[in-house]
């Protein structure tokens, strides 16, 4: 199987805004350790284009969908510079094949996180402070009818991030009992809590760190850590303006244009 051809044919995916058919499909010999091998392969491209990574996201942290995948631990993806949207910001509907919206607690690092043995103790210790978050995902491989090697070469389905206008501090919060909730167009879609997230959002950065050590990647100070979806994702249509509110940690808000 050759890496850097599915990796070229996800990259043109994305560019070109047309979908694949599903990588497990065509190549049933994908697996999911291959398939990180072509999300590097993935990203590895991006970089030679002048992107620069800012962080990462965990993906598949409820148990309701590692169950919905079969799978029992959750993935990650690259965050780059491209995919940051602005709080309030717009986003072209015309840019996404089928994008969704979830709700998410972001991590600033002040520290590097190297696995493995990374504890919670590490990443609390490890964080500048958390902001409210948007993540939209958007999956290359049509209709979305994915497995987890097909998520994972795609880059765990990244597509956009919105951070809110605010830092706080970490120790000020008890993640698991944190609430969030969606508007779409001024209509409540969603809501749900921090221990939706692995029982807990810093649970989930310290498994991120520990499973980069596989790859000998470490967790960068400066970095951004999206660590969860606290809910289920929201479709996007063009003229849809989303609204989350995040308890005391304030608004974060998109439209599609």
């Amino acid at each position: 199987m050759e890496i850097q051809r599915l990796a070229a044919m996800l990259l043109d995916a994305e560019d070109n805004v047309q979908p694949i058919e599903q990588l497990t499909q065509s190549y049933p010999e994908l697996t999911v350790e291959k398939a990180y091998e072509v999300q590097l392969a993935v990203i590895g491209e991006r970089l030679k284009s002048g992107r620069k990574i800012i962080g990462k996201k965990i993906g598949l942290t409820s148990f309701g969908m590692q169950k919905l995948l079969g799978v029992d631990e959750p993935d990650y993806g690259h965050l780059l510079n491209t995919m940051l949207v602005s709080n309030g910001g717009i986003c072209p509907r015309q840019e996404f094949l089928i994008p969704r919206v979830e709700g998410e607690i972001a991590f600033v690092l002040n520290k590097d996180l190297q696995g493995p043995g990374v504890t919670e103790i590490d990443v609390i210790g490890s964080t500048e402070g958390i902001l409210p978050a948007i993540e939209i995902v958007d999956s290359r491989i049509r209709d979305w009818k994915i497995k987890l090697a097909d998520t994972v070469a795609d880059n765990a389905s990244s597509a956009r991030i919105v951070l809110g206008s605010r830092m706080y501090n970490l120790m000020d919060f008890d993640l698991r009992s944190l609430g969030m909730f969606i508007e779409k167009n001024g209509d409540l879609v969603n809501s749900g809590t921090g221990i939706e997230v692995l029982g807990n959002p810093v649970v989930s950065v310290a498994w991120l760190a520990n499973k980069l050590s596989e790859f000998g990647i470490c967790l960068k100070a400066g970095e951004i850590i999206l660590s969860g979806a606290i809910t289920a994702a929201v479709n996007a249509e063009k003229g849809d303006v989303f609204n989350l509110t995040f308890d005391r940690l304030g608004n974060v808000s998109v439209k599609f244009s």
